[in-house]
């Protein structure tokens, strides 16, 4: 299991990530607005999925690269912390669009809903470079297993991102009506988000060299 400290730190993060509005949020809110709160979070349900699927799939591919090449670990924690660099300049970057625009969907069958979440996430590359620059910074192989350490903090993001997501879809509308009438909000989040990823971007890459 990682650090009690490691596994605070990345749940803050997590939690962090999953509020920044992306095409999971996006799509749910849409699906909730136009079909209801049960389509929502049935919708939901595949997003889910996904988040499992790249876990696993991050999770077995860190573990082999460390067994198979124990000195590349330092090199895939400094690649992850670009990453989150980039992560946070884009987080920072000005838009001239709302991060936040609700589309017009048609009402499908629970599978298609399913269905739907699912390939949303899976076809959103950002969510594998997530899981293979964030697991590894918060992986210490000299506590254990590694593939036991990627599995418990995958889990945990996964669970975070399901409780924020449903209680989105739920409060669909309210929540798009306050992120349209509060455009300083998304401005405070975004640069809050920059600023941890960049710290930890930071701290990770330094102490990969270390």
């Amino acid at each position: 299991m990682p650090e009690s400290s490691n596994l605070l730190a990345f749940a803050a993060v997590a939690l962090g990530m999953v509020l920044t509005p992306g095409p999971n949020m996006v799509y749910l809110i849409s699906r909730s607005i136009c079909q209801g709160r049960t389509a929502g979070l049935i919708s939901l349900g595949g997003v889910a999925l996904g988040f499992v699927v790249y876990m696993l799939c991050a999770a077995v591919g860190i573990t082999a690269i460390v067994l198979a090449v124990p000195y590349a670990y330092d090199a895939i924690r400094i690649a992850g912390a670009a990453y989150l660099l980039w992560l946070a300049r884009q987080a920072v970057r000005p838009s001239g669009r709302s991060p936040l625009q609700v589309k017009d969907l048609p009402k499908d069958g629970p599978a298609k809903l399913l269905l739907t979440g699912l390939l949303t996430n899976l076809l959103n590359p950002k969510i594998a470079l997530m899981y293979l620059s964030l697991l590894p910074q918060f992986i210490d192989p000299a506590r254990g297993s590694v593939l036991g350490q990627a599995l418990a903090l995958g889990t945990t993001q996964i669970v975070i991102s399901v409780l924020v997501n449903a209680a989105i879809a739920i409060s669909a509308g309210s929540i798009a009506m306050f992120l349209t009438r509060h455009s300083s909000f998304a401005v405070i989040q975004r640069w809050v988000m920059g600023t941890v990823l960049t710290a930890l971007a930071v701290r990770m890459a330094t102490e990969a060299r270390q």
